[in-house]
């Protein structure tokens, strides 16, 4: 009896240490961290330069012919997997043929901001004051695309320094 009890014990004693052959090791806890997935700056490509003028221009609510393109230098296009949006900002550049277009980009119209979810349309801001204190802002640049394209991080509501 005394015997049966020791074997017992000992039987109990192994499985709770996992002893024996063919046991597994003890499970380990082990916690695993993901840090968010940062903004990425984007290629312009010709394809994303044609769908910028047209939404720019129907913001204007004029034709595409009434621009040239988009500023050299003044294009910026990123993804921000926090907020699942598409981000771009470009200047247009008027026709010389059009008085509109050349009106259109004076002022508050000097600057567009753009944002597209993944597979939808651009949707275009005007922002040429966005940069001003006090200026009302139809859309804010998240700050980690501000600080992707070096824009300044305190303006209002985004766009590039300048403009």
């Amino acid at each position: 009896m005394k015997r049966i009890a020791v074997l017992v014990a000992l039987a109990a004693g192994c499985t709770l240490a996992g002893c024996g052959s063919g046991s597994s090791p003890p499970a380990t806890s082990t916690t695993t961290t993901t840090a968010p997935a940062a903004v990425k700056n984007l290629v312009v490509t010709p394809a994303v330069k044609a769908a910028l003028l047209a939404a720019g221009a129907a913001s204007h609510r004029l034709p595409v012919s009434d621009y040239t393109g988009l500023r050299k230098g003044l294009t910026f296009y990123a993804f921000d997997p926090a907020t699942g949006l598409y981000w771009a900002g470009a200047q247009l550049v008027p026709s010389p043929s059009s008085q509109a277009a050349q009106v259109g980009v004076q002022d508050d119209g000097a600057y567009d901001l753009f944002t597209m979810r993944a597979g939808g349309h651009w949707t275009a801001y005007n922002d040429g004051l966005g940069t001003v204190p006090g200026s009302s802002c139809g859309v804010v640049v998240p700050l980690p695309v501000r600080t992707l394209w070096g824009w300044s991080t305190s303006a209002p509501c985004g766009g590039p320094a300048g403009v």
